[in-house]
């Protein structure tokens, strides 16, 4: 389900503001997005603070939580609680016990994630992983993409109110997209997506995530790491994306526009219409 009415007015701030429009003043109010710091903690112990929208919490916690290796499966998550406080929000889990061991014994301090996938990293070995190469094969053609994209854009109701937001979404093998979600951060909007998915089950390999972003290599990272094997655009890729998305068998996709695309990796993936 996308966020509701109750949802949206949580991300959102009345603020003053002079607009000019030529030589046209005026003095009214705006819609912008909310931003807050959100503490992901794992069994007590505080992992990672970011600068998120504050709403959809517990599809964040459980898709950063999977995207970045800390969880393989939904199933080791035993209990998250979302609690307002005074400064941000903190977003308390409980987790499997061996996973909490092996995540102490990977503790780095990732603060501000929403601007640099790396902050935070001690070391390359740390910064830089390996997923898997993905194996699904869902195919989807040009106009399927375009499509997904024009729909993915219909749904974004904060954009539409703030024009700040990010948003990541699902496109089924059909070529609907009925999963979008929304932040103040491209890497959280794609992990809010990939916590909506896991938590109803969805197959990562059936279908395809579109972003309203750049294609950076954390998104690549995330998207392999769940196995989807089709990731599209609306910005470019950067050469490290472009490096893991043939490493790891993803097909890469960016400059997504009403008629046009560029592919960088795994063209295999994208159907070839006849003219």
């Amino acid at each position: 389900m996308n966020a509701s009415t109750d949802d949206e007015r949580t991300a959102l701030v009345r603020v003053p503001v002079e607009k000019w429009d030529a030589d046209q003043h005026m003095i009214c109010e705006d819609d912008v997005a909310e931003e807050v710091p959100v503490a992901l903690e794992y069994n007590g112990i505080s992992h990672a603070v970011m600068l998120a929208s504050p709403y959809d919490l517990e599809d964040f916690a459980l898709g950063f939580s999977l995207s970045e290796g800390i969880l393989k499966d939904k199933s080791e998550l035993y209990d998250c609680e979302v609690v307002p406080g005074c400064e941000g929000i903190q977003v308390q889990m409980r987790i499997a016990t061996e996973r909490f061991v092996t995540l102490k014994d990977k503790r780095r301090n990732m603060t501000g994630r929403t601007g640099c996938g790396l902050c935070g990293a001690e070391t390359l070995e740390q910064a830089i992983r390996h997923p898997q190469a993905t194996v699904g094969q869902a195919m989807f053609s040009a106009q399927q993409i375009y499509a997904g994209m024009k729909a993915m854009k219909s749904q974004q109701r904060l954009q539409k109110h703030t024009g700040a937001t990010h948003a990541a979404a699902w496109m089924n093998l059909d070529g609907s997209v009925d999963l979008v979600r929304e932040d103040v951060g491209r890497h959280n909007a794609l992990d809010k997506l990939i916590g909506a998915m896991a938590d109803d089950k969805r197959d990562f390999t059936q279908g395809a995530a579109l972003i309203t972003s750049r294609a950076s290599y954390e998104m690549v990272q995330k998207s392999a790491t769940l196995g989807i094997g089709f990731l599209a655009a609306i910005s470019a890729p950067t050469s490290l994306a472009i490096k893991l998305a043939e490493e790891t068998n993803v097909t890469l996709i960016g400059f997504v526009r009403d008629q046009s695309h560029v592919v960088y990796a795994q063209a295999h993936r994208l159907i070839r219409e006849s003219k």
